[in-house]
């Protein structure tokens, strides 16, 4: 079977344009995951995240074992803490917090959970992830204990992505926060995505098809949206079309002279 992140990797080479739903485990249960897996198979969602920054209830791995079972979409680990790993899942998202000075979120959580990730047998990813400001304190951050990167501050931001991309982070994720007001802007966007040659995830404040388009044309290579479509599943349809309208431009386009 072929690993998720090459997967990833080769639809950024052909530059197609990903739509990933994150499910929080506290905000979803088994019956309403039916009714999300009905939009998501629907709207042919790429990638399914699961995870959330408390995690208070206790039925993740049900969670994710239901979604394999009734359907094909790869199915990610957005662990919050080190508690959430389960080997049910088809890759893990191995996520340091490379924006902030919190040394836990950095390393030590994930000295903690390594004999867990190890024995689970799942494909690690590692992930350069950056916290932006969304314009309001999220759970994360507050659960995180670092101050988000300023929205206005482009040089920290690609300056950050840099360094996680040097260290050897498989992908950079950049998330304004579940809550948040603001979507990361799309000048940020693309001068990190200018300067990197690892994957980009975008997340955070995307609450519409035309601001996750925008954001897919700044560079953003996978969309990923929760907390709105917790609001309103309907959504998920709707920033499915227009993440891969994106792609259905690009592949009209034709070098020319041909």
């Amino acid at each position: 079977m072929r690993k998720v992140y090459d997967k990833i990797v080769e639809s950024k080479i052909q530059k197609k344009k990903s739509f990933a739903l994150l499910v929080d485990p506290d905000k979803t249960s088994l019956a309403k995951a039916d009714q999300i897996l009905e939009h998501c198979i629907a709207a042919s969602v790429d990638l399914i995240f699961v995870g959330g920054s408390l995690m208070v209830s206790n039925h993740m791995e049900d969670l994710v074992q239901h979604f394999k079972k009734e359907c094909d979409i790869p199915v990610l680990l957005f662990p919050g803490s080190p508690s959430q790993v389960t080997p049910y899942a088809d890759a893990l998202l191995y996520l340091s917090l490379i924006s902030g000075r919190n040394p836990e979120l950095l390393i030590g959580q994930h000295v903690i959970s390594a004999p867990a990730v190890k024995k689970s047998g799942l494909e690690v990813i590692s992930t350069g992830y950056m916290l932006i400001d969304g314009g309001a304190p999220t759970t994360l951050s507050y659960i995180s204990n670092t101050i988000p990167l300023p929205a206005d501050k482009n040089e920290i931001a690609f300056c950050t992505a840099w360094a996680g991309e040097m260290l050897g982070m498989k992908l950079i994720y950049m998330d304004a926060g579940s809550g948040a007001r603001n979507a990361i802007p799309e000048a940020m966007v693309s001068a990190v995505a200018q300067r990197i040659e690892v994957p980009l995830i975008i997340g955070g404040g995307i609450r519409t098809g035309e601001k996750a388009y925008n954001i897919c044309q700044a560079g953003a290579d996978i969309i990923v949206v929760g907390n709105a479509i917790e609001k309103d599943p309907s959504l998920i349809r709707e920033i499915s079309e227009a993440v891969h309208a994106h792609n259905a431009e690009t592949s009209h386009v034709r070098p020319a002279g041909n």
